[in-house]
Parts: structure tokens; sequence; C-alpha cells
């Protein structure tokens, strides 16, 4: 992936952003992928009647963008935002097509890329659909370690399918547990 890497840094725009500042909101249109460099991004959807469910957490190193808006020209379908002061390479996914046809050992790591991209959302869906909350919750802290000081509660609950009260409870739960074991 390193070749990648190098292509986002050589070919895409380097871009800094804010805590809270939005990268790109779910209807807009965006046509890029994003390496970041630095930062911790949470992708996030908001449903008709405004409730938001947490997508995933993207720290330093991780890829992201809206393959429906980059690839089929559609609005994106989430929202990604910073938690973090952030800097970023945004790239056209047409940019990234049209080198990795003249370059072999960019499509293999573009190849790869999208499998790593299925394979978190096999993870991910498996988590949430064959786990309870207290599993994807220790889950999610054996992934992210540093997460739960670094985002607000309400931001892992979204992520967890819960509400802040049933994750205030798994945490009690736990650490009771911890006590007990301990």
């Amino acid at each position: 992936m390193q070749h990648f890497f190098e292509v986002m840094k050589q070919h895409g725009k380097r871009v800094e952003k804010e805590k809270l500042q939005f990268v790109f909101r779910q209807g807009d249109e965006n046509q890029n992928l994003y390496f970041i460099e630095s930062g911790l991004l949470k992708g996030f959807y908001f449903t008709e009647d405004g409730k938001e469910f947490v997508k995933s957490f993207l720290k330093e190193g991780d890829v992201i963008g809206s393959l429906i808006a980059a690839y089929h020209h559609q609005g994106c379908s989430f929202n990604l935002q910073c938690l973090q002061d952030s800097v970023l390479y945004q790239i056209p996914l047409a940019l990234v097509i049209d080198l990795s046809k003249k370059n072999n050992l960019l499509a293999n790591e573009m190849i790869a890329l999208l499998m790593s991209f299925s394979m978190k959302k096999e993870r991910r869906e498996y988590e949430f659909l064959c786990l309870d909350a207290p599993s994807r919750y220790l889950k999610l802290l054996a992934a992210y370690p540093d997460l739960a000081q670094n985002v607000t509660q309400t931001d892992i609950a979204h992520y967890l399918g819960i509400t802040n009260v049933a994750l205030s409870r798994i945490k009690k739960r736990l650490d009771a547990d911890s006590e007990n074991r301990g």
C-alpha cells in the first residue's frame, strides 16, 4: 500500500480540517477518496427522522470516500466529520482508476484496498447482526483502544446502535465484572 499512499500525496490535494468540520455531507456530490494522514473522523448517517447512526471511526492511515458518489456520481450516502483537527489527502477516484490502468502495482494495491473495505463492512455487518451490544462494545475497544478518550459516549452509542443509557449500563456491568474477577 506504500505506493498507493505515495500516489495520494503526489497527485492528491492536502486538506486541513478543524475539529467538527465536515469533509462532506450526506447528499453532497463528491468524487474523491481521502487518505487520512492525521486525526480522527467519523462516518455517519442521518435517517429521515433525524436519527444518527455511526458507520465507522477512521484514524491515521485509513482511506475513505463515498463510493456511491465517487463512482456513480450520486450524492454521498453518509457524512464524514472530523472529531479532531485532521490532515487528509483528497484525490478524485477517476484519477486513481486512470493511474491504476497504467500501473499494475497501483492496480493491485487498489484491489487490496477494496478487499479491505469489503472485509471491514462484512465484519461490521456480522457484529451488528450476530453479537449483542456488550460484545460489540468490547470489540470496538479492542480495535480502537483509546477511542473512549477521544469520542463522546453518544458517538459510541450511535456506533453500537443503542442509547446512551444502555451504554452506561453496559459499562457499569463490565466494570463490576472486572472488579469481581480482580
